[in-house]
């Protein structure tokens, strides 16, 4: 009798338990719109402080760099302070970089695309007239070739390259650091970052000691520095490279006397940062703008003079410039760019490689790992 007791209150506790987690659930999905929101303004909030980590970040390598040159220097001072000295050379190259940007290269780039945008309805009259003139036997002469230029006639390109616009989202790009007192906090944080990163890495480290194992500190610690490794040499190198492509192909393209040359070869090199797939689109589109502004004939010598230096980016500058740190195949760079474009757009276009290296090299040590064992 006492058994049976005990097992109908084992049993009525053990339905109590799910009743209790079940209206837990409910009320967590009820009020998870409650959460996202108050998730964003927490991310609102700190967004002056994170903004101040990306900057950091993107300035480690030339700080470094800067930093290991000045140990080297004669004098004690400057050995002494080389840190506080070559931050202050990074923020300062920063600056020159952005006032150049802004007073030099985005009013050249601006006027192109104003010019762009008002030709557009004689580029299209153009585009009809050599239509209209070609033989009737042409293989480009054909209905879906017609229809197609009947639907171009309908698109609107100042919908989407609207100076107005750009400028509005720029405002939002930067408005991620909500006006000037939140940009100087973003900078404050990030200089504090670079300058005490020994302690903040120190603190890390006994942090996860106490927290974890010794042998997940060790795996903890030895794949936080390959992965921050991967995506350093990933992002600075292709950065680098798109600036040299960038402007390689504006000097050729000036050479050739090819109309627009400083926003062609800007776009080619901003796409050439996402592999494979972003030099392919930036070609084919600046082919259609030479054909357009400048004819036929025009349009291939400019294609076989960008791919020329596409080859030689492929071949020479970029295995310059990255190495073979990422030790990434072909087949899975594509596949990488393909579902990160497809989930997060430009941004997964552009992180999907390092991530699926960080990948790479996790699953290889796991297989290797099993295979010794």
């Amino acid at each position: 009798m006492k058994n049976e007791i005990k097992s109908h209150w084992h049993a009525w506790v053990f339905y109590i338990t799910i009743g209790i987690v079940l209206i837990i659930a409910f009320k967590a999905l009820d009020s998870i719109g409650f959460l996202v929101t108050g998730f964003l303004k927490l991310i609102g909030i700190l967004s002056p402080f994170l903004f101040g980590l990306l900057i950091a970040y993107l300035l480690y390598i030339p700080e470094r760099k800067i930093e290991g040159l000045l140990k080297n220097n004669k004098k004690r001072i400057i050995r002494k302070h080389s840190r506080k000295i070559s931050i202050l050379i990074t923020y300062l190259i920063a600056l020159l970089i952005i006032i150049l940007i802004i007073n030099v290269i985005l009013p050249v780039l601006i006027a192109s695309v104003n010019e762009l945008v008002s030709n557009v309805p004689s580029y299209y009259s153009r585009l009809i007239e050599t239509y209209n003139n070609l033989p009737n036997d042409s293989f480009f002469k054909t209905e879906q070739v017609y229809n197609a230029l009947k639907e171009l006639q309908n698109f609107d390109l100042k919908q989407y390259i609207n100076i107005e616009k750009i400028t509005q989202y720029i405002k939002g790009a930067v408005g991620v650091a909500r006006g000037v007192f939140d940009v100087f906090v973003a900078v404050v944080v990030s200089i504090y970052i670079l300058s005490e990163r020994n302690q903040i890495f120190n603190f890390l480290g006994r942090l996860s000691k106490a927290t974890f194992k010794e042998s997940t500190c060790n795996y903890i610690e030895k794949y936080f520095y390959r992965s921050n490794g991967v995506f350093f040499k990933f992002i600075s190198s292709q950065f680098i490279d798109a600036i040299v492509v960038g402007v390689l192909t504006t000097i050729a393209m000036s050479i050739l006397k090819v109309k627009y040359a400083s926003l062609l070869g800007f776009t080619i090199g901003l796409f050439n940062m996402i592999p494979y797939f972003g030099a392919i689109v930036a070609v084919m589109i600046a082919s259609i703008i030479t054909f357009i502004t400048g004819g036929f004939s025009k349009a291939i010598i400019m294609l076989v003079v960008v791919v020329i230096l596409q080859q030689i980016d492929a071949n020479v500058i970029n295995p310059k410039i990255i190495g073979d740190s990422l030790k990434i195949s072909p087949l899975l760079v594509i596949l990488s760019v393909t579902i990160g474009g497809a989930y997060f757009g430009i941004i997964g276009m552009f992180l999907g490689v390092p991530i699926a290296a960080v990948l790479k090299i996790l699953v290889n040590d796991y297989i290797d790992s099993k295979v010794k064992e």
